[in-house]
């Protein structure tokens, strides 16, 4: 997701997800990431029948951890090795979208110009949208777990300026740095 998406728990019930490597959802549902972003699509889409077991054992879990075991069991590690758009793309989010994309597309043996597209097709995004993204998400991690220094987290993760991470925040999230954490529930899942 590039954008905020809200929705509805009913109090009482278990919450749990997967969050992919960026470029390794394609390889678990075989289609194309970039038409997965930003979407909600059922599961049963892509994984059929399969879905359909997974649902009624999710739904007998006890707890989320239980939940989570029956998730990671379901998700078969693909049977090749990441190609090297993909481990490009790993490289990519190890420097938290701190990078030079010419370097990454040579890195990948393509012309910047090929990799946007095929970072597109294995991420769902463009190498800088990805690099937003990553950027973005480390300045969070940041944010909950030190002090909020905001221009300091803006200046460490590559943002031009305070204002500039402000922005992103409302971008994603929809609410400033401080409007997120202080939603108690925002802070236990950053």
């Amino acid at each position: 997701m590039t954008t905020e998406k809200r929705f509805d728990q009913v109090p009482g019930s278990l919450l749990c997800g997967v969050r992919f490597r960026p470029g390794m959802a394609r390889e678990f549902f075989r289609v194309p990431s970039d038409e997965l972003t930003d979407s909600v699509i059922p599961l049963d889409d892509l994984l059929g029948l399969r879905a359909r077991e997974l649902e009624r054992r999710l739904c007998d879990a006890r707890s989320a951890s239980e939940a989570a075991r029956l998730l990671a069991a379901s998700l078969h590690a693909p049977a090749n090795a990441p190609n090297a758009v993909q481990r490009t793309i790993a490289a990519l989010a190890d420097t938290h979208g701190l990078a030079d994309l010419d370097f990454f597309s040579r890195a990948a043996s393509l012309s910047p110009r090929q990799f946007r597209r095929r970072c597109l097709e294995e991420s769902g995004l463009t190498p800088k949208h990805l690099c937003r993204i990553l950027r973005f998400r480390r300045a969070l991690n940041l944010g909950s777990r030190q002090q909020r220094d905001w221009a300091a987290i803006a200046a460490e993760t590559g943002y031009f300026d305070q204002a500039h991470l402000i922005r992103d925040f409302r971008e994603f999230t929809g609410q400033t740095p401080m409007a997120v954490f202080s939603n108690p529930a925002r802070r236990r899942t950053a």
